[in-house]
């Protein structure tokens, strides 16, 4: 791992540990802090520039005077201004310091301390005609000098000193380090202010979901105020807890329905299996069984057990979790339909199965529709009587849907009736004394839902049901 890794590590770890109020007043902080820095360094760099810029153009302009008219220029002391014997002129306190060189470097007139003289100097003063600037060390201080030809040859230096330039920047750095840290520490305290009121819905928010997850109370919403993206973040929760509610009251409805559906078996299991066991122990009481009334105890705990189980896998394909569902894929309805009319012909070989198929694709879990359509198929064949039609039919219904139907010559379905069929164990009164668990139709309508589809029984004259299966196809492949 490379240095910058071990360092980013720790720092992520701790950001994660901070709480949300704290990594809003730190970024409103930062913000500021960046922002004040750059202007602080844009200040400074202004102020800088600007300082040299009029220092050098001071000088320059001090140097081209002194060069113009070298020997109107001496260094005496004394106010500047015109002396007894002609125009001399004294160099004002822009450029204190001055000398004039020859064409081979030596210095012809000083002002107070001798310059340096460099080689850029000695360059200018040779015929040179580019003037020259640079810094320069005279005794312990640093001077800027400027260089440039004089009239009749040799060169001009001017140099002023740096030192109370250097301060001024001095103390306006510090002036402005000064700012930086009062606007970032007040940016601080701001920070905190607009964290804490910036989150005291999300606060209450959290208390409120905080309540729920406590009391387990879900029926009580969560008060919502206003159009922000708190609010909507309110309305989504009572939406979420809405939704929770719904499925716990239909999973404490299928809960107790299973358990009253699943009771009346069991019962009647136990109470011949305890008969059973009777005879079994005491033999002297195997006359009260005849052999024909044994062999039918045993075909109804056969008939019971087999209910049981039915009703067991259905309970668990009403249960079943999203995530244990097989994946969808683009699905030959009619190759569905076709597998599903087989299998229901070996379980009801006294009846007429017919079919009229068109090849429709869906988007949907094979497995899951096959399952539906041979719902639909057993409760057709337990209606019909020996020997009567099934007809399946499978056609597209416009150019978004398909449409299934399986027509039965059953007695039909009451119309009081009719509004329930698909409701989880619900039996109607005819269908009370025939085997099954009443979750058959509840499964088709729940995996036609979950495929984005409907389903409903129609009346079939002159007698028997309908059951339309409506379901969104997959547009025709291109030829």
């Amino acid at each position: 791992m490379t240095a910058r890794g071990r360092f980013r590590r720790p720092l992520a770890a701790w950001w994660r540990r901070r709480t949300l109020h704290a990594r809003l007043s730190l970024l409103v902080t930062g913000a500021v802090a960046v922002a004040v820095l750059a202007m602080a360094a844009l200040a400074w760099t202004a102020v800088t520039q600007i300082q040299e810029h009029r220092l050098r153009a001071d000088l320059s302009a001090d140097a081209r005077d002194i060069a113009a008219r070298p020997d109107q220029w001496v260094p005496v002391p004394g106010p500047p201004g015109p002396r007894p014997d002609g125009p001399r002129h004294r160099l004002r306190e822009a450029g204190p310091r001055w000398q004039r060189i020859s064409a081979d470097a030596t210095v012809i007139s000083v002002s107070g301390v001798p310059l340096p003289v460099t080689p850029a100097a000695r360059r200018v003063a040779a015929g040179g005609h580019q003037p020259a600037q640079e810094r320069v060390t005279v005794g312990d201080d640093t001077y800027l000098m400027v260089t440039v030809p004089a009239a009749g040859g040799g060169a001009v230096q001017v140099a002023i000193d740096q030192g109370p330039q250097d301060r001024t920047r001095a103390v306006f750095g510090l002036l402005l380090a000064a700012g930086c840290v009062t606007v970032i520490a007040g940016a601080a305290a701001l920070g905190r202010s607009v964290a804490r009121a910036g989150l005291l819905p999300v606060q209450r928010l959290t208390e409120a979901v905080e309540d729920v997850a406590v009391t387990m109370d879900l029926t009580k919403p969560v008060a919502v105020s206003g159009a922000d993206e708190i609010a909507r973040l309110g309305r989504s929760v009572n939406t979420m807890l809405a939704a929770i509610d719904t499925a716990r009251q239909a999973q404490r409805t299928l809960v107790e329905d299973a358990g009253h559906e699943l009771r009346t078996p069991l019962t009647s299991i136990r109470t011949n299996i305890e008969l059973l066991l009777a005879v079994e122990r005491q033999p002297d009481l195997a006359h009260r069984l005849p052999p024909e009334e044994r062999a039918k105890l045993l075909t109804d705990l056969d008939a019971q057990v087999r209910e049981l189980a039915t009703l067991t896998t259905e309970l668990v394909e009403l249960s079943r979790e999203e995530t244990t569902r097989e994946a969808t894929e683009e699905v030959e309805l009619a190759d569905v339909v076709t597998a599903a009319v087989g299998r229901v012909r070996t379980r009801a070989p006294g009846l007429t199965f017919s079919t009229d198929l068109v090849p429709v694709t869906v988007r949907g879990r094979a497995g899951e529709l096959e399952r539906m359509v041979l719902n639909v198929l057993d409760n057709a064949a337990k209606w019909s009587p020996p020997g009567a039609p099934v007809h399946t039919e499978l056609r597209a219904d416009g150019e978004d849907w398909c449409r299934l139907t399986v027509t039965d010559s059953g007695p039909g379905i009451d119309e009081d009736d009719r509004p329930h069929v698909f409701d989880r164990f619900y039996r109607a009164t005819a269908a009370r004394a025939m085997p099954g668990s009443g979750l058959g139709l509840a499964i088709v309508a729940q995996t036609a839902t979950q495929h984005g589809g409907t389903v409903a029984t129609q009346a079939h004259e002159p007698h028997g049901t309908t059951v339309v299966i409506r379901l969104p196809r997959l547009p025709d492949a291109a030829p």
